[in-house]
């Protein structure tokens, strides 16, 4: 019988003497990690990972769901919106002259007939000759958005999910790498009557007769070339504007197919 009991008393020691190292444990723990091991957190990451996975597969999905036409719709009605807002911006008197992103400067080659025309006390006639560039452009771009909207319409758009998962001027990149050959061929046309209409070709006529006077030179330049390409560039960087507009602020996305196309892109 005695033997019984300190048996009995051995056992309840251990096991007293096990809770107590258990507890000491437990309170090394909590105090080095903040950790009770009482009352263990609920684990988090598991739940974190599984909602990121399923917006990620969300995203992709409603990507997934435009066809490719759809999303060159909405990419073309991008585009289309950035020439008719553009057009409009640039078409009127100091459209292209005011405006410091567009604006048409001395032809590069002839700069130093800038230079050398102040320098003859001339500045004003080197004034008026990209005054009127400018306003040359600003008279032919009113023409342009048949143009730019035929090609847009005609416009092939083979990889429209790449092109509307790039930059911000992605689309803007590709339909100028497409048609400004054929915008090029299409509007100088326009450019070239909208010269002679402003009194350009005068002045400049004049204004490098002079030069050439002064200084014995005998220097010359394609206004209508020049002119016709810083009009396209100046358009298509309008567009490119209007493009990132979309792209980046959901309030710009005016119409249905703008909304689905590039709201999904939006998770990309």
């Amino acid at each position: 019988m005695r033997k019984t009991f300190f048996l009995a008393a051995g056992l309840l020691f251990s096991v007293s003497a096990q809770a107590q190292i258990l507890d000491a444990i437990k309170s090394t723990v909590k105090s080095q990690t903040g950790i009770d091991l009482n009352n263990p957190k609920k684990n988090t990451t598991s739940t974190t990972t599984s909602t990121s996975t399923q917006s990620s597969t969300n995203s992709s999905v409603n990507l997934n769901n435009l066809t490719s036409t759809q999303i060159s719709s909405g990419l073309k009605e991008a585009l289309n919106l950035g020439v008719t807002e553009g057009v409009k911006k640039l078409g009127v008197t100091d459209g292209f002259l005011k405006n410091e992103a567009v604006k048409i400067l001395m032809p590069e080659k002839l700069r130093v007939i800038d230079t050398k025309l102040r320098a003859f006390g001339l500045g004003s006639l080197a004034d008026q000759g990209v005054k009127l560039l400018n306003r040359a452009a600003e008279d032919a771009v009113t023409e342009s958005a048949p143009i730019f909207t035929k090609a847009i319409t005609s416009m092939t758009i083979t990889d429209a999910k790449n092109i509307l998962l790039g930059g911000d001027n992605a689309a803007t990149n590709y339909l100028q790498g497409k048609t400004q050959s054929q915008l090029f061929t299409a509007f100088q046309p326009k450019v070239k009557a909208s010269l002679g209409k402003v009194g350009a070709d005068k002045v400049w006529t004049n204004l490098i007769s002079k030069y050439n006077t002064l200084t014995g030179q005998a220097v010359s330049t394609d206004l209508n070339e020049y002119v016709t390409n810083e009009t396209i560039n100046g358009v298509f960087k309008m567009v490119a504007e209007k493009e990132s507009g979309i792209r980046n602020n959901s309030v710009m996305r005016t119409t249905s197919i703008l909304q689905k196309v590039f709201g999904a892109q939006d998770g990309k």
